[in-house]
């Protein structure tokens, strides 16, 4: 696709600063075998008007096919495919269809993996676990033709290949710039340790009659004792909760059912869980009734895996919910009791737990 500038007032309507050319389409080929997932980037890629899903294929055989004869201005491309692996078929992508940006989202964080994308012609390498909050920026970087590594992965960047100079200015994919968007998103993350049940129930409480109060719509996710005790405590204080059910402002969720939704060989899987938190979020920001709707979300999947035993399947949860909390305009409150953590404090389980938040909250 030929790169159009469209009119300077499309930059100022947005609110993005100074005028600059833009692309009216940037034809987007999608790879992956995991429709969830390509879905979530259906939605993603759907915020920006310019971003034209033209082709949408699940291995690595069919995305060359398709990448000689679509000629995509970006592909992006999975690692992990069936038939031919995204590694390879980024190399003969290259030669069917040189033009074409690729920027990598995968699974895999293994530095090997990563330097052999970059040195198959990739442009970009987005963890799926951080796409949420990633993806738009990496596609942009990718389509001014520079480089994006997922946050975490900088160390794994090539160093003996030099940075990818584009043969053809003109046909730079010039996207506005997201700095502003992403300024517009507050990050609220909060940890709380409770020295028992009853402060737990009680901080938890609190959390959501505001949220309530405020208009906002609340999303819980608890044990079944939890989730009726919290019911009893709020009806107590006045809150139609019935009514807010009816509504849907007020989601309540067992934390053994909605772990089975994303839990993989004991872990969480980046993918399954961003599909289940994005389905959420929607459904509860549709409900909210406040002037400023925001969605708060409380929960203990972390703390239950803890309990379990499950200590890396719990810092691995608290970092996708801490993704969700900067993807999404929303308040996210993790209940720890003191007790599931005092015998770990001798290690650095504590610290972990207090890093993946941005706020760590007194009793």
């Amino acid at each position: 696709m030929q790169a159009i500038s469209f009119p300077d007032t499309e930059n100022v309507r947005f609110g993005w600063g100074k005028p600059e050319p833009a692309v009216s389409s940037v034809g987007v080929l999608v790879v992956d075998d995991y429709e969830p997932f390509r879905q979530f980037v259906r939605s993603a890629l759907g915020k920006r008007p310019e971003l034209q899903i033209i082709g949408e294929v699940s291995d690595g055989l069919e995305a060359v096919q398709k990448a000689e004869e679509l000629r995509p201005d970006l592909i992006l491309l999975d690692v992990g495919l069936p038939k031919l692996n995204g590694i390879d078929a980024a190399r003969r992508i290259r030669e069917v269809s040189p033009k074409s940006k690729i920027l990598f989202l995968s699974q895999e964080t293994s530095g090997d993996v990563v330097q052999e994308a970059l040195r198959a012609g990739g442009l970009g390498y987005v963890v799926k676990a951080h796409a949420g909050s990633e993806l738009l920026a990496a596609v942009e970087a990718v389509c001014q033709g520079r480089r994006f590594v997922s946050a975490g992965l900088a160390s794994h960047m090539v160093t003996d290949t030099p940075e990818p100079q584009d043969p053809d200015p003109s046909q730079k994919l010039v996207l506005p710039s997201l700095a502003a968007r992403k300024g517009e998103m507050t990050r609220s993350h909060e940890v709380q340790f409770y020295s028992d049940d009853a402060s737990f129930l009680a901080g938890f409480t609190r959390f959501i009659e505001a949220a309530l109060k405020a208009g906002n719509a609340v999303i819980v996710v608890a044990t079944e004792s939890h989730r009726n005790s919290l019911l009893q405590r709020l009806q107590a204080r006045g809150l139609n909760i019935d009514a807010a059910i009816e509504q849907g402002t007020y989601i309540s969720l067992d934390t053994t059912d909605t772990l089975s939704s994303f839990m993989v060989n004991d872990l969480p899987d980046p993918v399954r869980f961003q599909k289940s938190a994005s389905d959420l979020m929607m459904s509860a920001a549709k409900a909210a009734k406040g002037k400023r709707p925001r969605v708060a979300a409380c929960g203990e999947c972390a703390p239950v895996l803890l309990a379990q035993g499950k200590a890396d399947a719990a810092i691995r949860l608290e970092h996708l919910w801490d993704e969700v909390a900067k993807t999404y305009d929303v308040d996210v409150l993790c209940g720890y009791v003191l007790e599931s953590v005092q015998h770990e404090q001798e290690s650095d389980l504590y610290e972990r737990i207090c890093a993946e938040h941005s706020v760590v909250v007194p009793e």
